[in-house]
């Protein structure tokens, strides 16, 4: 039997239902903040990552999904969704627009990752992006946001890592002065991280290698290394969301795993998770489309994984589904006029269903009451119909005319 490609998945009926629930939380906290829908298209240039997200990350080197398009193009399954983005901010104008742009995104993704529990390759991401501004406010109206979506999603022992990753000539400075504390102590460290001294030495701290461990605790912390203005700015950031109320933890080797990030970068785990603890984060990316061949351009945002999220959420309370009438067919004859009355009650703004696997009267009873239909139709021959209550069990003849009205008058705002 052929089954769904490995590390990925089916979002059946009932999953679909706990995700619309986040989706309408999504629109409903970060439109009140000002933040409109974006989607950007399934596959980029793969140029675009290669610049964007950085020639030296993992995500580059390993986990694209990378195909020529048959005509000499090289595309890509987009990976991430903040460059493409930024993408469609330059290609359609928006700096044109009263700055900053605030964007927000449901997107799935594409890494070739090895999978296991709360990681795919293929995943869903809300995302939300404030393009053209580079105030702390932006950073920690981003983040507070973040909070207030996890929170509304019922996820479970969260909490926030924070740090700065100053600006790109401060972080230069500091990759120099790791790489050669890196070289140093060379020989304990695990093969990988020997591998990317050069290119990315910040990723040691992310290592699993307990010898690697052992060695960055007593290396250098860009969080010590920040200039002034880079200091200011961060201290401006924390001191909003302690106004906010929302507690922090200052982590100073937080990394993220894009080059683009500059200033704030945060992260919200889950004790639920296990080893995959990371729900949502981001950060500012003041460079990112600078990188693309726009004009210097401050931003920050950030993405959270919807599986992890339902992963580590207690249940979402969806609600049942409401059908308020169910027409059950009495006799062949009466087919036709029940297709006819459950077209018209949907255009009348109800939810109808309509009986089309050939049950039996008792059983389409017995169908409805499952649904948690609220009225029966019975149609027969000649256009008679009789009405159920199916909550009182009050029943009677009725006109076909009279069945939508009746039920339109019975009190449930449409």
């Amino acid at each position: 039997m052929i089954q769904a490609p490995r590390g990925t998945f089916d979002i059946l009926p009932e999953s679909a239902a706990r995700r619309k629930l986040l989706e309408e939380h999504a629109d409903r906290i970060l439109g009140a903040a000002g933040y409109r829908r974006i989607e950007t298209p399934t596959f980029e240039a793969t140029e675009l990552f290669a610049r964007g997200v950085g020639e030296a990350t993992d995500i580059v080197q390993k986990e694209m999904y990378t195909f020529d398009d048959g005509g000499g193009r090289s595309l890509t399954l987009r990976p991430e969704v903040t460059a493409p983005v930024c993408r469609a901010y330059l290609e359609h104008g928006m700096r044109k627009l009263p700055q900053p742009v605030k964007l927000w995104y449901l997107s799935s993704c594409f890494r070739a990752e090895a999978p296991q529990r709360g990681r795919y390759r293929q995943f869903w991401q809300f995302g939300a992006e404030a393009i053209g501004s580079d105030a702390p406010e932006t950073d920690a109206e981003l983040i507070v946001l973040l909070a207030d979506l996890l929170e509304a999603a019922g996820v479970k022992r969260t909490r926030l890592r924070l740090s700065s990753l100053g600006t790109p000539a401060t972080r230069a400075e500091y990759r120099e002065e790791l790489r050669a504390f890196l070289r140093a102590r060379e020989e304990q460290l695990a093969e990988d991280v020997r591998a990317r001294i050069d290119l990315n030495p910040m990723r040691a701290f992310d290592s699993g290698d307990r010898g690697t461990q052992a060695v960055m605790r007593d290396a250098p912390k860009l969080l010590d290394r920040l200039d002034p203005e880079d200091s200011e700015h961060f201290a401006r950031v924390r001191s909003l969301l302690d106004d906010a109320g929302l507690r922090y933890e200052l982590d100073p080797t937080l990394v993220r795993g894009l080059d683009y990030y500059t200033r704030t970068v945060f992260e919200f785990t889950s004790d639920e998770l296990g080893a995959q603890s990371g729900v949502g984060g981001g950060g500012r990316y003041d460079g990112l489309i600078e990188l693309l061949d726009g004009p210097p351009t401050p931003a920050s945002g950030w993405a959270a994984g919807v599986e992890r999220i339902l992963l580590a959420t207690s249940e979402l309370p969806t609600p049942p589904e409401l059908v308020d009438l169910y027409v059950a067919v009495g006799d062949r004859q009466g087919s036709r006029t029940a297709f006819e009355l459950a077209v018209e009650a949907r255009r009348a703004g109800l939810q109808a269903q309509l009986e089309l696997a050939g049950r039996s009267l008792k059983g389409q009873l017995r169908h409805a009451d499952r649904i948690g239909a609220r009225y029966v139709a019975i149609v027969g021959e000649n256009g008679s119909a009789r009405l159920k209550n199916m909550e009182s069990g009050d029943e009677h003849d009725t006109g076909l005319a009279d069945v939508i009205p009746e039920i339109l008058r019975s009190g449930r705002e449409l």
